[in-house]
């Protein structure tokens, strides 16, 4: 297993992850087209897996899934960074674009496809799921 690292624009918020991600998706929700200006790719970790270093902001809304989320970031350079959402607190989403080596992860699905734009380029190849998918399984230590 790779630990995977990253951090924010400005350098001052750090974290690494030391579990493999259950599962690494496109958003296509609204609330991702306004926090991306597009749709975000995001991978899914046990929330243990989880080490961050420096402060973080908080952003708590209800998503149109029903589910409260609450969202993670840098208050200096406003970096996106991590999301909990109310239904599954044990799994944490993480920006992919944050992590150092962003080709280190490939999505398998785009998600809230009925959300998206009419020029959105969605993968042909990928799972098109129109909204909140059931949650990742989370994967046994053996």
């Amino acid at each position: 297993m790779e630990i995977k690292k990253g951090q924010c624009l400005c350098g001052n918020v750090k974290y690494q992850i030391s579990a493999e991600p259950v599962a690494t998706r496109i958003c296509w929700c609204r609330d991702c087209q306004h926090l991306a200006a597009n749709g975000t790719v995001n991978i899914v970790v046990p929330s243990t897996a989880v080490q961050i270093e420096g402060h973080l902001n908080i952003f708590t809304k209800t998503a149109d899934s029903g589910n409260v989320i609450e969202r993670r970031f840098c208050p200096e350079c406003g970096t996106h960074m991590f999301a909990n959402s109310s239904a599954r607190p044990q799994l944490t989403v993480v920006r992919v674009g944050t992590l150092e080596n962003p080709s280190s992860v490939k999505p398998s699905a785009n998600i809230w496809t009925s959300s998206s734009p009419t020029w959105a380029c969605l993968d042909s190849e990928l799972e098109q799921i129109s909204h909140q998918p059931g949650p990742p399984p989370l994967q046994s230590k053996t």
